[in-house]
């Protein structure tokens, strides 16, 4: 059975402390954003994404989106650089060795799968999927259509030489365990911890209460609000989860931290706004208050 434990306020703190003036952006590392496609290309929410990784601390973020979505997406990128990714005939993504070897060429962390459609692209994305998850050291949040991707292909997984993190909500855990996903709802805690024991990986199971672990320390988090319910929220969270792991190592601590500071800003943007008015960028505008939170209550 895994060991539950809770991050306190103290801890909290410590994780986001300020950081010395004399520091630079190489020492909080480059991460790498991958996603997109034609039928769901998001710009706004991308743009978001690679906003939410800086925001969360890492030096620098690079954003890749299929070639026939970078006109689209260009504009809403600020601080983010871009890599274009090779597409096809017909506009989909392709599989590149030389642009997956580009794209993650000094990376310590990569997320993917945010906006993949799934269906279309398949032996595309499993190409990809197969090379990150052979690359050693690198720390990969698997999200969204990543995760329905896997889902078909655990042996994956069981292979990976990089330290994986999987984000699923209940729906896509259900396709990961072949569980009904009213099983999954009633029996969060014990079927990640177990999966995640199985396959040697990081789980964060979203939920009312998320749940995230590694099969041996299992951390719950409850921060959040109902205003987070709203498209885009997801990719927020993975954003923020992949910008801490390009200076923090893959533990449940560091991602039930993440997922802490993503609920704060959640309550601070839905107090700033309504449950019902509030969407996913007002989370990624509310996260210099959250971090400013964090540190005064662990005073």
């Amino acid at each position: 059975m895994a060991t539950e434990r809770m991050l306190t306020p103290a801890r909290l703190a410590e994780i986001f402390a300020a950081r010395p003036r004399d520091c630079h952006k190489g020492m909080f590392g480059t991460v790498g954003l991958f996603g997109g496609c034609v039928a769901y290309s998001g710009a706004a929410k991308l743009a978001n994404l690679a906003c939410a990784a800086l925001r969360a601390g890492c030096g620098i973020a690079r954003l890749a989106v299929p070639e026939s979505i970078v006109a689209g997406v260009l504009p809403y990128l600020l601080e983010s650089t871009l890599c274009p990714m090779p597409i096809g005939a017909d506009g989909a993504l392709r599989y590149d060795a030389g642009a997956a070897e580009d794209f993650t060429r000094g990376l310590r962390a990569v997320g993917v799968g945010m906006g993949w459609d799934t269906g279309r692209c398949d032996d595309a994305y499993r190409a990809y999927l197969t090379y990150l998850f052979a690359q050693a050291g690198l720390s990969l949040l698997v999200d969204a259509g990543g995760i329905t991707a896997l889902s078909r292909d655990l042996r994956l997984l069981s292979d990976a030489r990089a330290s994986v993190l999987l984000t699923p909500h209940p729906g896509e855990f259900s396709r990961l365990t072949g569980l009904p996903v009213e099983r999954v709802t009633a029996e969060p805690v014990p079927l990640a911890e177990a999966f995640a024991a199985e396959y040697g990986c990081t789980i964060l199971l979203k939920g009312h209460q998320t749940v995230v672990t590694d099969g041996h320390e299992t951390y719950t988090v409850d921060r959040g609000g109902a205003g987070m319910a709203t498209a885009g929220s997801g990719d927020v969270l993975s954003g923020i989860l992949t910008g801490l792991l390009g200076y923090l190592p893959l533990t449940p601590e560091t991602v039930a931290a993440g997922a802490t500071l993503a609920g704060i800003a959640g309550e601070i943007a839905e107090g700033r706004g309504t449950d019902i008015t509030m969407i996913a960028s007002d989370t990624v505008a509310a996260l210099p208050d959250a971090v400013r939170r964090v540190r005064a209550e662990g005073q």
